[in-house]
């Protein structure tokens, strides 16, 4: 059995298994959405898995725009929900 992996979701500690990607590792923990569009707010999460598409985008230790289905979980890694383009003014 491989090692957990810790890392935080929007504040709140999860564990991952070594190599997982973090969008593996936020569903295995019920999250299904960890992004919204631009315009109107919507949720977004998982489509693709495969790194084709952009609604799996998540902040992470404070750099946008990084796609959950294909980034691996890293020890204390900070993930946040993206808002929009994920750029903070």
């Amino acid at each position: 059995m491989s090692p957990e992996i810790r890392f935080t979701f929007d504040g709140v500690p999860m564990t991952a298994r070594d190599d997982q990607s973090i969008a593996a590792a936020l569903i295995d923990g019920g999250i299904l959405s960890w992004r919204t569009t631009r315009f109107g707010d919507r949720p977004r999460g998982l489509f693709c898995g495969i790194g084709v598409c952009f609604d799996c985008l998540v902040t992470v230790n404070g750099e946008p725009n990084v796609r959950a289905c294909i980034s691996v979980v890293e020890p204390g890694d900070d993930v946040r929900t993206q808002v929009g383009d994920g750029h903070v003014e």
